[in-house]
């Protein structure tokens, strides 16, 4: 069992699982350092999973559904950003209605495309990097070549950049740590919110595109769960790209684990349990104390 943790099937199968996390969670960060709460990631992600699948499926290019996904990501963000923005209306009602209108629209869609309310036709994935290294491991070259793979490593890298080291990031920070101070200094809180939203649309869509090319279709639902684990993992990491990052490569591990563990003498129910438990053993024990921006989640009304 040891050998099987820490074999190369192993850590690719925890990349696999991680990479969802990571995009989605990191859109998050943006949205609330901007000071916008975003629980509508999970039907960002599902969304953006289905335009991916229907882009590829009817023009026969993965990186056409890739656009796609992306396209479908900001649309759901764009209806929050202007629906929390624009309207000031509670953030948490506005996500949490566009997770369940999500689930609606795209199994309506998929029953008026595809005559099925469960499931699309097959799609192809992106085309993989070849590496010679591993090309005894097929499954894993494959993953590990993933150009999808590499650009989540380089999008964290650069989001802790942009966030903690532009001018850009220090405007975001601001409007959502204390906006009425960012715009006394000529800071456009409305725009930099927007930009935050659209931002996490963006990556969380790029996260549903990555669920479709690797189960190579859409399944009702397929988002389970993952925009607010991501969340979850935002909060771990104290909305820290890599911090954020971390949590979810963690998260990853652990239900790795638990689809490692399935069929062998432990509980089904208790291995069910192991990437929650890691949720909340994590959150509850280990990374003392979070704050959130200041004025996250909270609409700004400019004084006239």
């Amino acid at each position: 069992m040891i050998s099987q943790i820490f074999s190369l099937a192993f850590l690719a199968q925890t990349i696999r699982i991680t990479v969802p996390y990571s995009l989605a969670s990191l859109g998050g960060v943006y949205s609330e350092r901007g000071g916008v709460v975003n629980i509508a990631l999970e039907g960002i992600i599902l969304n953006g999973a289905f335009c991916a699948t229907v882009g590829t499926y009817y023009t026969g290019s993965p990186w056409f559904g890739l656009l796609c996904g992306i396209a479908g990501g900001l649309l759901v963000a764009a209806i929050h950003a202007v629906i929390s923005i624009h309207v000031k209306a509670d953030q948490i009602i506005s996500g949490i209605a566009l997770n369940l209108f999500a689930v609606g629209i795209t199994k309506f869609v998929l029953e008026l495309l595809f005559q099925s309310s469960s499931n699309s036709p097959r799609i192809a994935g992106l085309p993989y990097i070849k590496l010679g290294f591993i090309q005894n491991q097929p499954d894993v070259a494959h993953l590990l070549g993933n150009p999808l793979v590499l650009l989540t490593v380089l999008i964290v890298v650069a989001s802790h950049f942009i966030i903690f080291k532009t001018r850009f990031g220090l405007r975001l920070r601001s409007v959502g740590e204390n906006p009425e101070a960012a715009d006394t200094v000529g800071i456009n809180v409305t725009w930099y919110r927007y930009y935050g939203v659209l931002i996490s649309g963006v990556l969380a869509g790029l996260a549903g595109a990555w669920l479709a090319f690797d189960q190579h279709s859409f399944t009702d639902g397929m988002s389970a769960g993952r925009g607010y684990i991501a969340l979850a993992a935002m909060i771990v990491g104290k909305w820290n790209p890599l911090g954020a990052a971390a949590a979810c490569l963690l998260f990853g591990f652990a239900e790795s684990l638990q689809i490692q563990l399935q069929g062998g003498t432990l509980p089904t129910q208790f291995i069910q349990m192991i990437p929650y438990l890691a949720t909340i053993i994590v959150l509850a024990g280990f990374i003392g104390k979070s704050v959130a921006p200041g004025a996250d989640g909270i609409p700004y009304e400019k004084e006239k």
